[in-house]
């Protein structure tokens, strides 16, 4: 009786209720820090140190370049020297790759971060070797930055969505609280459990790996999106995959979710912020003389007077949009440099050109035991003397860009709906892109693992699944860190993830069709839907929009 009476106690009070949210939060804050050291020293016998040493490798490589492009030292180690370096690696890489095989596959702003830390280390430490290179501690706090951005845009992005469900979508569970409070509470219990989970800080800290660079931009990005800024959301998109290129795989999501709506103002939206924003980005390689920043000038002025005359809405998307096209067309035109857009972002796909690359739950990874490879052909078609293959590698792109299509209309639909599972069409497709793709790495799959934490604030049942994608996901990460670093002792755990890698990339698939067939609508929702509507409805905004 005192235990419920100090409960009953603590939830009248509005103070003692804000001071234990506070409380948990701290804990879970610091609990987090204290798990990531731990993880962190207790894995250092099993690091994957290639990934570290590749990264200060190229960032090194700059500096050389800044070195050779520089009359003398002090002008190459000033910034100046720097951004010349910098600015000229790509050109190099490309000029002196054999048969096309560059080495590099970093996007612009992530040799930039590596360009820069090697640069600092530089400076401390003079001397130090390439294959042991120090103070790796700066990536991991960016790695900590991200994965704290994270949580919260997972918090934020679960208390939006169910602070505007409708009563026909409402679950059952928390629904003696007042619906703001259930939303921020779900939102809480989810950020929670993304800020804990095991194969991102394993990813993050343990091998180390810059994957988690770019949930932030997708998370806040899907924030943007529900919010209808959608330039905003196409301007985080770009920027994310200047990172990390793998963004641009799920990117299309949301230039299909408001097609399915018929809103073409909002896919030109984030389609304008994309290109405007990868166009300043990439404008120091494409506009590489005083006439082609001129020509931009003047297409600039001319497309701001044209719509600000005309007093036309989202004047801002618009022009913006037209000088990214702009910059592209001048740097095309106007000896502009792609080799960027050739070393870090079209070599990586080129990179590894197989099915399957290590330890990965997957279609590709059954298909491969049954003998098929990436390039295989897998339908073809005979015109005359024209003949036309379709390989397995685009055999499941083209799938998989179906299964983006049918997310798009789910979220198009719940969106209108007023319904939670939103939430799970904006997960879909990182599992989808893992599940069907080829070429996957293993740690690919824990973007989803993060993302589909959000299922705390739709069901029991799809949590369970997310705990299930979480628990795959640290396996294959533990799977290559153990074959990288063999140990006699460690053995029988190698045999045992081999072994229950066909079983697992089973569960795997049933998982992502379950988050796949949730993101379409299902019957018991409108069984729900026609109870609920006996009774007044809640109103929460606006009426929904007419199918």
């Amino acid at each position: 009786m005192g235990i419920r009476a100090l409960l009953s106690q603590i939830y009248a009070s509005k103070f003692l209720r804000h001071a234990l949210l506070a409380f948990l939060i701290v804990a879970l804050f610091l609990g987090g820090i204290q798990l990531r050291r731990w993880i962190g020293e207790s894995t250092r016998h099993v690091r994957y140190q290639h990934d570290i040493v590749n990264a200060f490798y190229w960032g090194s490589e700059t500096m050389k370049e800044a070195r050779r492009l520089s009359p003398d030292e002090a002008s190459a180690n000033s910034l100046t020297g720097f951004c010349r370096g910098y600015l000229a690696l790509y050109d190099r890489v490309k000029h002196k790759a054999y048969n096309n095989d560059y080495g590099l596959d970093y996007p612009p702003l992530r040799l930039l971060v590596m360009a820069i830390w090697a640069r600092e280390v530089r400076n401390q430490f003079p001397g130090v070797d390439d294959g042991h290179p120090k103070l790796v501690n700066p990536l991991l706090k960016i790695n900590l930055l991200c994965e704290l951005l994270s949580a919260v845009a997972i918090f934020l992005l679960v208390r939006l969505c169910l602070g505007r469900q409708s009563r026909a979508t409402q679950s059952d569970s928390l629904s003696s609280l007042a619906l703001q409070h259930r939303a921020s509470i779900c939102g809480l219990a989810a950020a929670s459990v993304a800020w804990l989970e095991p194969s991102m800080i394993l990813d993050a800290h343990g091998w180390p790996q810059w994957d988690v660079w770019i949930m932030p931009f997708y998370l806040f990005a899907a924030v943007a999106a529900l919010k209808n800024r959608w330039f905003v959301c196409g301007c985080l998109l770009a920027t994310g995959a200047m990172f990390k290129g793998q963004l641009l795989f799920v990117a299309p999501f949301f230039v299909l979710w408001p097609l399915w709506q018929k809103r073409w103002n909002r896919a030109l939206g984030v389609l304008a912020g994309f290109i405007s924003t990868a166009a300043v980005i990439a404008s120091p390689w494409l506009l590489r003389t005083p006439a082609a920043w001129t020509a931009l000038g003047a297409v600039t002025s001319f497309s701001s007077l044209l719509f600000l005359r005309r007093e036309l809405p989202h004047r801002g998307a618009w022009i913006s949009g037209i000088a990214g096209c702009a910059t592209f067309a001048i740097g095309a035109f106007a000896g502009g440099s792609f080799a960027w857009l050739r070393v870090g972002f079209l070599y990586g796909s080129e990179h590894y050109p197989y099915l399957v690359i290590s330890s990965c739950y997957n279609l590709p990874s059954l298909l491969s035991k049954l003998g098929w490879s990436l390039k295989d052909p897998f339908w073809s078609v005979h015109f005359g003397s024209l003949d036309f293959y379709l390989t397995l590698q685009w055999t499941l792109r083209l799938l998989y860009l179906g299964a983006l299509a049918v997310c798009a209309s789910g979220a198009a639909r719940q969106v209108r709906d007023r319904d939670p599972r939103v939430l799970i069409a904006i997960t879909a497709p990182w599992l989808l892109m893992f599940a069907q793709l080829g070429q996957m790495h293993e740690r690919y799959l824990v973007w989803g693992a993060v993302v589909s934490a959000v299922a705390l604030g739709v069901s029991l049942r799809l949590s369970i699944i997310h705990f299930i994608i979480s628990a795959a996901s640290t396996a294959m990460i533990v799977h290559v860190m153990l074959i990288d670093k063999k140990r006699e002792a460690r053995l029988w755990a190698i045999d045992l993830l081999k072994h229950i890698r066909g079983y697992a990339s089973v569960l795997v698939l049933a998982c992502v069709a379950v988050y796949l067939w949730n993101t379409l609508p299902m019957p018991a929702f409108q069984r729900r839907a026609t109870r609920s509507a006996r009774t007044p409805s809640l109103s929460l905004g606006p009426e929904p929009e007419e199918a």
